[in-house]
């Protein structure tokens, strides 16, 4: 293990907890005060549609801002250079999707959640069913990784090596987050995300101007001081260090590429901030602030990946307690100490919080809202209250999965990670949306084989991909089940989901023409939405 990784164990485990505690006891307090006007459902799930373009648009950068885009990103450059920075491109042209494609259109046509959309044409029933599914899976892959960035950061600031006390430690982030959920609702959530993404920006700008300060505000003098302190490897400047080492690494890096860009107009946690402002407009406004501010923080992360392997060393980043996923913290501490260190550990550690917020209440109101009240009680939910008790009971037990899952998962990159979500998001969710908004034809058979064929195919090709099995790095070491070659399923399981989305609805007889046409008035104009959002 290296001295840095050494010094930063034996850094400052009282005032890296202080920071966090004082992060975590303001965040509850806004939380507890935003709770107070939570009291419908619309209130819990949408924060009363109450939220403007920026401010939305500044929640879903704190959203989307998650643990892989500043540990795992960071780490990928500082090991991997170019090849690295590929996630960030492909987390930002994915926006590019989502606002052209789906933004406006989504918060026209539903209510609180993707099931809303999908069951304004269908047979109501089964497609919520399979939206809440869907809804629930894309959400554990991702709090999987958002766990394990927790575990990996904390264990590195704190010096727990043990096994037992990381596992405490997601234990523990896990609890914090099923609090701001069950007491906060969305509005708390969206709070806590708009003060995190401040933080976040805030910390990361102030590192990029730190680092490229010491290199006389020079970005070449930077990346040939990378360059050379990777021994005077020129692989870290040019493609291919990770993705082109053989046939297979070159389609893994398509494949990546695919489900990164198609992912994100699929991701339900993103999907339900677009109703939680009052109108399309403002929803089409909250994706430019988006992309804007997510634009801008991934040009910090190259700064900071470069910077990362220029001032502390791939190696010594690669064999620190959390790997990869150090990187960041270890080039704070190099830059500005222990202050410095768990400042930026604190922004880390809110940025997993907030995410898992957000996570936690999706998957929590895609079941109440579509599997409890839509499919069990059929619409006629006893009171308004009784739906969101059995949202805030599904928080807990999403919870309780997700901090189990992190503990077996906490060994992972974060970004790796995330890109698994994304390959589920972009098969079992965005054929289905895409199909609904945009063609005619299209019926409740074709979006059950799209939903729960393009799940089947992209959960069986990750349990049986090297990601799980065969390598020193894959979930369950020491075991070779793997027959799938490529590390991220998407560029088969996401054609693959289309297919079956057109198969399913040309070999059904049901025709559903008639209601696309009332959607896509809807969708394209607004028209009978905002009567729809009020009961």
């Amino acid at each position: 293990m290296s001295t840095l990784a050494q010094g930063v164990e034996g850094g400052s485990p009282v005032l890296n907890i202080s920071i966090f505690a004082i992060f975590v006891v303001a965040t509850l307090v806004i939380v507890f005060r935003a709770s107070r006007n939570t009291k419908t459902a619309s209130d819990y799930y949408a924060a009363g549609r109450a939220f403007s373009g920026p401010q939305n648009g500044t929640a879903i950068a704190g959203d989307y801002l998650s643990a892989a885009s500043f540990l795992g990103i960071a780490g990928a450059i500082a090991v991997y250079g170019y090849d690295g920075f590929l996630y960030s491109i492909g987390f930002l042209v994915a926006w590019l999707v989502a606002l052209l494609l789906v933004a406006e259109l989504l918060r026209n046509t539903g209510k609180f959640t993707m099931g809303d959309v999908l069951a304004f044409r269908m047979r109501q029933r089964p497609v919520r069913a399979a939206a809440a599914t869907s809804t629930l899976a894309v959400s554990f892959f991702y709090l999987l990784a958002q766990m394990a960035g927790a575990g990996g950061l904390v264990s590195l600031l704190l010096g727990i090596d043990a096994d037992a006390g990381q596992a405490v430690v997601i234990a523990v982030v896990g609890i914090v987050m099923i609090t701001y959920v069950l007491v906060g609702g969305m509005k708390g959530t969206t709070w806590v995300q708009i003060i995190k993404a401040g933080l976040l920006i805030a910390g990361a700008f102030a590192m990029t101007v730190w680092v490229l300060g010491r290199y006389g505000l020079n970005l070449s003098e930077l990346l040939g001081s990378a360059s050379s302190a990777a021994g005077g490897n020129d692989a870290l400047l040019n493609p291919g260090e990770r993705y082109g080492v053989s046939g297979t690494t070159q389609l893994d890096f398509l494949s990546l590429g695919v489900a990164l860009v198609l992912g994100t107009a699929g991701l339900p946690h993103v999907l339900m901030r677009f109703y939680t402002v009052p109108t399309a407009k403002e929803a089409r406004r909250s994706v430019v602030w988006a992309i804007v501010l997510i634009g801008l923080f991934y040009l910090f992360t190259l700064v900071l990946g470069y910077g990362a392997a220029a001032i502390v060393g791939s190696d010594a980043i690669s064999n620190a307690p959390g790997g990869e996923n150090s990187a960041a913290p270890l080039l704070a501490e190099a830059l500005g100490g222990p202050v410095l260190l768990g400042f930026i550990a604190a922004v880390a550690f809110a940025t997993i919080l907030a995410v898992v917020a957000g996570l936690t209440i999706t998957a929590s109101a895609s079941f109440a809202h579509d599997v409890y009240a839509n499919v069990i009680k059929k619409g006629k939910v006893d009171s308004k209250n009784t739906e969101v008790r059995v949202a805030r009971i599904t928080a807990c037990v999403i919870g309780a999965v997700a901090i189990v899952g992190g503990i077996l998962a906490k060994d992972q990159n974060v970004a790796f990670l995330v890109a698994l979500a994304f390959a589920v998001a972009a098969s079992a969710n965005l054929p289905t949306i895409l199909y609904s908004l945009f063609w005619k034809r299209f019926n409740t058979s074709g979006a059950l084989w799209s939903i729960y064929g393009g799940l089947s195919v992209t959960i069986v090709l990750i349990v049986f991909s090297p990601a799980v099995s065969g390598g020193e790095k894959a979930m369950i070491p020491g075991v070779d089940f793997h027959w799938f070659p490529l590390q991220n399923p998407g560029l088969v399981s996401i054609p693959v989901s289309f297919f079956l989305g057109w198969l399913g609805t040309v070999l059904s007889k049901e025709h559903l023409e008639d209601k696309h046409k009332e959607m896509e008035v809807r969708s394209l104009t607004g028209a009978g939405a905002e009567k729809a959002s009020a009961h």
